[in-house]
C-alpha cells in the first residue's frame, strides 16, 4: 500500500470512528431523556444527559453547538440541585463552564467562567480526592487563562494577515475605491469590518485539546457567538 493510500485509509478510519462516536452519544442522549421522563429526580440520569449533550456539541457548529453546551449546563445544575455533592456532575459542569469561557474573546469575561469551573473541579476533588481525572482537570483549568490569551494572539495575527491580503487584492484589482484612506479593516463602502466575525470564523473545529473528552468543544465553539 502506497503512502497516499495509507493516509486515505487512516482518514476513512477516523471518519468512521467519529461517526460511530456521534451515534453513540446521540443514543445516550435519547436514553437519558427517556429515563428522565420516567424519573425526573434522578441526578445520575441528568448528569448522563448533560454529558451526552456536551460530547455532541463537538459535532455541531454555530448556534447549535453553543445552545447544546448551554443545555448541558442546565442538566448538570439540575443534577446538583438534587445532589449537591455529586462529584461527576461537578466535574462535567466544570468542563462545560470551561467550554463556555472560550466562547468569549474578552479575557475578563472568559476568566469568570474559568474561575467558576475551577470551583467545580475543587469541589469534585474534595468529594473524591483520589480521582486522577478530577485532579488533572483542576490542574488544567489553572492553565486556561494563558491558553485563552495564546489563542487570542494567534487569532489577532491571522486577522492581520487576512486584512493585509485583502488590501493587497484591492490594490491590484483595479477597482480600489481608495482603500488606503479608510484604515485597515474597513470594507468597501465604509462599512467597518466586524473583528468578531473573523475571530470566530478562524476557529473552525481544529483547536481542540485539553483535559478529558468533554473539553474537546472548548475552543472551536467560539464560532457560534458570531451568529448569536
Amino acid at each position: 500500500m502506497s503512502e497516499l493510500e495509507q493516509q486515505q485509509h487512516q482518514q476513512s478510519q477516523l471518519h468512521r470512528e467519529e461517526l460511530e462516536r456521534m451515534l453513540f452519544f446521540e443514543e445516550a442522549r435519547q436514553r437519558a431523556e427517556a429515563d428522565h421522563a420516567i424519573n425526573p429526580e434522578d441526578a445520575h440520569v441528568l448528569t448522563r444527559w448533560g454529558g451526552a449533550l456536551l460530547e455532541l456539541a463537538h459535532f455541531r457548529q454555530g448556534v447549535e453547538a453553543v445552545e447544546m453546551i448551554e443545555l448541558a449546563v442546565t442538566k448538570f445544575n439540575s443534577a446538583l440541585k438534587i445532589d449537591a455533592r455529586k462529584h461527576d456532575a461537578l466535574w462535567c459542569l466544570g468542563n462545560a463552564l470551561t467550554s463556555q469561557g472560550f466562547l468569549f474573546a474578552e479575557a475578563e469575561k472568559a476568566g469568570e467562567y474559568f474561575d467558576e469551573a475551577k470551583r467545580c473541579f475543587e469541589r469534585a476533588v474534595a468529594e473524591e480526592p483520589e480521582n486522577e481525572i478530577y485532579k488533572k482537570a483542576l490542574e488544567m483549568t489553572e492553565k486556561a487563562p494563558s491558553l485563552h490569551a495564546e489563542l487570542q494572539n494567534q487569532l489577532a495575527a491571522q486577522q492581520r494577515a487576512q486584512e493585509a491580503a485583502q488590501q493587497y487584492e484591492r490594490a491590484h484589482s483595479g477597482g480600489g475605491n481608495g482603500g488606503n484612506g479608510g484604515g485597515g479593516g474597513s470594507r468597501e463602502g465604509g462599512e467597518q469590518e466586524d473583528p468578531d466575525a473573523f475571530y470566530y470564523s478562524m476557529l473552525g473545529w481544529s483547536t481542540f485539546a485539553v483535559v478529558a473528552t468533554s473539553w474537546l468543544v472548548m475552543m472551536n465553539v467560539q464560532a457560534a457567538r458570531a451568529q448569536t
